[in-house]
């Protein structure tokens, strides 16, 4: 296991672009942080996807397209197959619970096949599966 490595969630993304987010300066202080620090970023292609649409609805396309330039150009995307789409669907199933996305799921089964137990995220759903928050 590598402690170096981390994934980051959209409620991490989306805090630090939001400057109206009750967690931007935090986000802003870890963020900086962990590229200091020299961490290995990581997210998979559905929390892009849910980030991308989160920012442009709610901040508008220019937001999202400057966290795509910006952000985005420092984290690995971790391309989810067909095996950890069905794995995911199969967990979100189990929980059944309305505030638990399928995207949260598939960054679940991610990091346990990746072996990594650190998150960056303001959702709480990762505590309650076992991973460390930041």
């Amino acid at each position: 296991m590598i402690d170096d490595r981390l994934l980051v969630d959209t409620s991490a993304f989306y805090a630090l672009m939001d400057r109206s987010d009750h967690h931007h300066e935090t986000a802003v202080r870890l963020w900086t942080s962990l590229l200091v620090e020299n961490y290995l970023l990581l997210t998979t292609n559905y929390v892009v996807v849910e980030t991308l649409a989160l920012l442009q609805g709610r901040l508008g396309f220019e937001a999202a397209r400057l966290w795509q330039r910006d952000i985005l150009d420092v984290v690995v995307v971790v391309w989810t197959d067909e095996s950890v789409h069905s794995r995911a669907l199969e967990l979100w199933l189990s929980l059944g619970r309305r505030k638990v996305s399928l995207v949260d799921c598939v960054s679940f089964v991610t990091l346990r096949l990746q072996k990594i137990e650190k998150v960056f995220a303001f959702d709480k759903h990762f505590s309650e599966q076992g991973f460390e928050v930041l």
